[in-house]
């Protein structure tokens, strides 16, 4: 009987230790109270001249927490760069924490922080666009801009495409009435809706009567435009030192100055532009003078290699740190139009001397860049023969947004 006894209490003490141990695994309480923490989103986008100060002090969120936002992003992207219209989102939980911060930093990378066991941890974010390619033709009339269509976009793949072809051909100057223009370029969409353009990837363009070829192609981790034969398009000099302008008086042993009323030698191009219009360098060089000179007004003097130097006078200010001895590359702002000095207007007057002597820039003929090598000349030509048949596929105008061809940039 006193066996029983014993057996019977060991058995009613495994059974409660095994009770208690169940109910310790499984805490349904603890595990409910966890799933059921509530999060709040703010989302927006940046105002003019707002900070991220003013928005956590209208939302009420902790200013301390701004400042380990702050640290944590240093290394990465500066908190304290904003920009109006970028969007942001900030995930926040009950007790008001931030959990979460998301900024757009520009059109391809995404700042995202998020809280760990230890803090923040910043990270950039590639934005992983939907990439088709388009195909886009059209027909000049009056200028590129207006014969591509409206709307920021479009501006700047004219931009692109006008950047492309530089150096052999002037989208102010030589323009004419009934030039056509096929482009085959990558358009990037988020979500199924269109949010830019990306690089063309092969242009045609037809200019008085001759045609323009660009391919886009790497090789040797570069990346360039190059022409049918592999050339590349890029020269020594672009062909003008600003985009869209006129030129108000050519090269000219002898010109009517309009202040001084006589004849001399006008031994340079002088572009009409809008006051503050930005000047680049058309080629890399080392500047030997960026001051005020007389009739030249405020003036940045460039010397480049085998004996070229480049003249930009009458400027209204100069670029950031241009000054003698520095450095700068082809289409770096070297300063920006303006009517210092000798001018009646605002305009830039622009001069080429080669081995000391001034020559008109307009029929300059400059050598282009370096060549596709042998070695990648085969890839090239496929290349080149998949993007002549999409060219030939399009008959202008064919206006950009009017979806006539549209596939994946796979195919």
């Amino acid at each position: 009987m006193r066996k029983v006894f014993i057996i019977l209490v060991f058995l009613a003490t495994a059974f409660l230790t095994i009770k208690s141990n169940f109910n310790i695994i499984n805490e349904p309480e603890e595990v409910e109270s966890t799933k059921s923490k509530e999060y709040r989103e703010i989302t927006g986008n940046i105002k003019k001249g707002e900070t991220l100060f003013d928005i956590f002090k209208r939302y009420g969120l902790d200013i301390g927490e701004l400042f380990e936002l702050r640290e944590a992003s240093a290394d990465v992207h500066r908190l304290r760069k904003l920009y109006p219209g970028r969007p942001y989102k900030i995930i926040i939980d009950s007790n008001n924490q931030i959990n979460f911060f998301e900024y757009w930093i520009d059109d391809d990378f995404i700042l995202n922080i998020t809280r760990t066991g230890s803090g923040f941890c910043a990270e950039k974010v590639t934005i992983e666009y939907d990439r088709r390619i388009q195909h886009i033709g059209g027909v000049i009339k009056d200028n590129l801009i207006s014969s591509v269509s409206e709307g920021r976009e479009n501006l700047m793949l004219a931009l692109q495409l006008s950047d492309i072809f530089a150096w052999d051909i002037d989208f102010t100057t030589d323009l004419r009435n009934g030039d056509t223009f096929k482009i085959v370029v990558e358009v990037l969409y988020l979500d199924g809706e269109f949010k830019k353009y990306g690089d063309i990837l092969s242009a045609e363009f037809l200019n008085n009567g001759e045609i323009y070829y660009a391919y886009r192609f790497e090789h040797d981790g570069k990346t360039d435009y190059y022409d049918t034969e592999g050339k590349s398009l890029r020269r020594t000099f672009l062909k003008a030192p600003l985009s869209f302008r006129r030129i108000s008086s050519g090269f000219s042993q002898k010109r009517f100055h309009p202040i001084l009323k006589i004849y001399r030698p006008h031994l340079g191009v002088d572009y009409a532009a809008p006051s503050g219009m930005p000047v680049s360098a058309v080629g890399d060089g080392i500047v030997i003078f960026a001051g005020y000179k007389g009739q030249n007004g405020n003036i940045v003097i460039i010397k480049h290699p085998n004996g070229y130097k480049t003249y930009y006078g009458h400027l209204s200010k100069f670029g950031n740190s241009i000054k003698s001895n520095i450095k700068v590359k082809q289409g770096q702002i070297i300063g920006y139009v303006g009517a210092t000095g000798l001018a009646t207007g605002s305009h830039l007057d622009y001069r080429i001397k080669v081995n000391n002597r001034f020559v008109n820039p307009l029929t300059l003929k400059l050598p282009r860049g370096r060549s596709i090598p042998k070695t990648s000349m085969a890839e090239f030509r496929n290349f080149k023969n998949q993007m002549d048949r999409r060219l030939a596929s399009i008959a202008p105008p064919v206006l950009a947004f009017e979806k006539k061809e549209m596939v994946s940039v796979s195919n």
